[in-house]
């Protein structure tokens, strides 16, 4: 079989078997050798320090050694096939877009492969080792930016298909960077004339006091988090221009009572702060052509003691309504830092598992008498 464009020794020639032990388990060991055309691109490939070698190295149970544009892999048959197509993938990509890889990245290109090898056959996959899986947007700032799990690659496809889509799961799994993403999309192919971003001014758990400034300068704070969106798919000149045009409008929930939003994206960000009577106002503002995205973590509700959220009411309420798709985020799916994902994790298990850490947060000490 041809090598693909930039790889030679695809799959390489298996050099060596040998018995391995796990767990007291005797298992059959492949070499794998795989040898890149540039050695530039290898070198993004293998990350600063081979870090990206090591993360494929520790999540998919092999071992891989990197020298200059040459990767010799061990392990397990079908790992050690496994990592091939993750490095495969990777060259493809870095190819592609000339830029270097974070852990998000290599993480992307694992679940991806491990996806293709769940929806097409071993002959298919061979033959069409960059098949892609996953769903993409595009801006033309960022380029092609391919969802890296299955629940993004879901949340991409809803956003496609449905004028109103709700998206509720754990910080860092991408729910306000894709929306903020698919959006600029929207207004750059022409689909919207206007982009509106907003979400409710509520403070986490503390007390801000009195903001000098006009209302923009006010309430800057609690949007910053979809200003850095934006001017990852953005040009800043854009970004700027597109404010002072009204293009692009970014403002607090209050201001959108009373308002018909045709022709636009509109995005609501940290839905779970709404109150019910907010949410109802602003589902009821969308207007014809246009298309609106809720994004929110219903774990982290900053409301008043006794207030329900807007967001868990409204996905109750509005649950099989024709038109609107609803894509749920699990700890599993965060993709901002893999601590992140285990600090999601263990607060899980803490509100699920019953655990009093109120009372005795360290169970070896004894509360004092």
């Amino acid at each position: 079989m041809a090598a693909p464009d930039g790889l030679s020794g695809r799959g390489g020639p298996l050099r060596g078997r040998g018995p391995a032990s796990r767990a007291g388990e005797i298992i059959e060991t492949v070499e794998v050798a795989l040898t890149f055309d540039d050695n530039r691109l290898a070198s993004l490939v293998f990350g600063q320090y081979d870090q990206n070698v090591a993360h494929i190295e520790r999540r998919l149970e092999v071992t891989a050694t990197a020298l200059g544009n040459h990767l010799v892999i061990k392990g397990a048959p079908d790992a050690a096939e496994k990592a091939r197509r993750v490095f495969e993938r990777l060259y493809a990509r870095v190819a592609a877009g000339g830029t270097a890889l974070t852990l998000g990245d290599v993480d992307g290109a694992i679940k991806e492969t491990t996806q293709q090898g769940t929806l097409f056959p071993s002959a298919e996959i061979a033959a069409e080792p960059d098949r892609p899986v996953f769903d993409q947007i595009a801006t033309r700032r960022k380029g092609a930016v391919r969802a890296r799990n299955a629940a993004q690659d879901a949340y991409i496809k809803a956003l496609r298909a449905h004028e109103l889509v709700f998206a509720e799961g754990p910080a860092g799994t991408g729910k306000t960077w894709l929306a903020v993403g698919h959006a600029v999309s929207l207004l750059e192919q022409g689909h919207a004339e206007r982009l509106i971003l907003s979400r409710p001014a509520v403070e986490a758990g503390e007390r801000l006091g009195f903001l000098p400034g006009d209302m923009r300068e006010k309430v800057d704070p609690y949007l910053r988090p979809i200003y850095d969106a934006l001017y990852d798919f953005m040009e800043a000149r854009h970004v700027d221009r597109g404010l002072q045009t009204g293009i692009i409008e970014i403002a607090p929930l209050a201001f959108m009572r009373g308002r018909t939003l045709t022709n636009a994206v509109v995005l609501l960000d940290e839905a779970q702060n709404t109150t019910s009577m907010q949410m109802k106002m602003f589902l009821t503002r969308l207007g014809e052509n246009s298309r609106m995205i809720i994004t929110g973590d219903p774990s982290q509700v900053d409301l008043p003691p006794g207030q329900k959220s807007g967001l868990v009411e409204a996905v109750s309420i509005l649950d099989g309504v024709e038109g609107i798709g609803r894509v749920t985020f699990r700890d599993v799916d965060v993709v901002r830092h893999d601590l992140v994902r285990r600090i999601v994790t263990a607060y899980e298990a803490a509100a699920h598992g019953g655990a009093d850490t109120d009372r005795n947060p360290n169970p070896r000490r004894r509360p004092l008498a």
